[in-house]
């Protein structure tokens, strides 16, 4: 899932994201909230599947056109929106930087 806008990211990253979801975005640049959903069957996601959602948000981000991004990746159970904060504007904790190409997978 990705957030187009500041009211997206919002509802993407603090109302629909479970805790043990994942949660993407490009690292210290506007862009995208990018969520992948955990399966049900509690299986997690190989680093492959990590590195293409944080491709997504790279994509989706002022870094579109840049070589390699930094992009944050947490659980969605360490994303807060502090209180009175501008829409889109959260804070994070235990990051983990995925350095990715911009892209979207191929279908």
């Amino acid at each position: 899932m990705v957030g187009k806008t500041d009211h997206d990211n919002d509802c993407l990253s603090i109302k629909l994201a479970h805790p043990q979801d994942w949660w993407f975005h490009v690292h210290g640049m506007p862009g995208s909230h990018v969520l992948l959903k955990r399966k049900e069957n509690d299986e997690e996601p190989g680093t492959e599947i990590l590195k293409a959602a944080a491709a997504i948000a790279a994509y989706h981000s002022k870094a579109r056109s840049s070589g390699t991004v930094p992009v944050s990746c947490t659980r969605a159970l360490y994303v807060s929106k502090p209180r009175g904060a501008k829409p889109g504007t959260v804070t994070i904790r235990k990051e983990k930087v995925i350095k990715v190409k911009p892209a979207l997978p191929l279908e």
